[in-house]
């Protein structure tokens, strides 16, 4: 019996993310087609890998068994794949992420897959959730990390939850009134957090300074202009973290959104970048 590389890559890709929808979103395939594939691959091992009578997709003993010894062979697969040069996948991925995702945990993550796969090319997109979206919806990316309100596997794959903090040079910023904010401007998802926040308490605040650009807005708050909001794996240690006078902030959440036309390097990327971020930035 030969077992085939597509329905492991499946069982494991069910595995990592824990239910079948968010494997589909991540694959570009849909819930049933994953089913079949998984119900194909018990037929092949002649015993049931998952148990799907729980609220998540959890393993049998058989499929315990089979998960590191399935990785091992995806593994060596993309290796040899990936070092012969005429049997590599080429062809182009269409990435997008928000400025800060893709200059703090992206590099890495992205030049490794371009010194594997040196035939793919690599097209990557910075600009806010939204915008991100909209090209998705418009065929213009394949792929895309995105900042979404908790809210489920509906919007992607939940790839890590990010908790929000506000920042300022120090805690003197909080006497000014009104209070002056550090933001990006609209579409912002941490923008729309910091003023529905603050509208919620009923406080008063004014935008002192506004930038698109991550830099730009470290660059004011290292000034004293004002406060902002960071993810806490984000707030340098020359900024203070204000846990107090202001009202606290619920997490974020960042996704990993395919394409339903994604395949082939599209859906390797999709593998490559929830395997490295999927316990969170820092992969602890």
């Amino acid at each position: 019996m030969n077992l085939d590389i597509d329905l492991l890559r499946t069982f494991v890709a069910v595995v990592e993310t824990g239910s079948f929808t968010r494997s589909a979103a991540l694959m570009g395939r849909t819930q049933p087609a994953i089913s079949l594939q998984i119900r194909r691959l018990e037929e092949q091992m002649g015993a049931p890998l998952l148990d799907r009578s729980g609220r998540s997709v959890t393993l049998t003993t058989e499929g315990a068994s089979l998960l590191p010894q399935a990785r091992k062979l995806l593994r060596l697969n993309d290796e040899i794949v990936s070092t012969m040069g005429e049997g590599d996948l080429e062809g182009e991925v269409r990435f997008g992420a928000p400025e800060d995702i893709a200059t703090m945990h992206l590099p890495g993550i992205l030049g490794a897959f371009a010194r594997a796969h040196p035939r793919i090319k690599l097209a990557v997109t910075c600009d806010y959730t939204s915008n991100l979206l909209d090209q998705m919806s418009r065929g213009m990316l394949d792929l895309a990390l995105i900042k979404r309100e908790p809210m489920g596997p509906d919007l992607g794959v939940r790839v890590w939850r990010e908790p929000l903090v506000w920042v300022a040079l120090d805690a003197s910023t909080l006497e000014l009134s009104p209070l002056p904010l550090i933001v990006a401007p609209a579409p912002d998802i941490y923008r729309k957090r910091a003023l529905g926040t603050l509208d919620a308490a009923g406080l008063s605040y004014r935008a002192s300074f506004t930038s698109p650009s991550l830099s730009g807005q470290m660059a004011a708050l290292r000034a004293g202009l004002g406060v902002g909001v960071l993810p806490a794996a984000m707030a340098p240690r020359d900024l203070s973290v204000l846990h107090a006078g202001l009202p606290p902030l619920s997490d974020s959440e960042i996704a990993l959104v395919s394409s339903r036309s994604g395949g082939g390097p599209a859906e390797l990327l999709a593998q490559e970048v929830l395997r490295a971020l999927e316990r969170g930035p820092t992969g602890g």
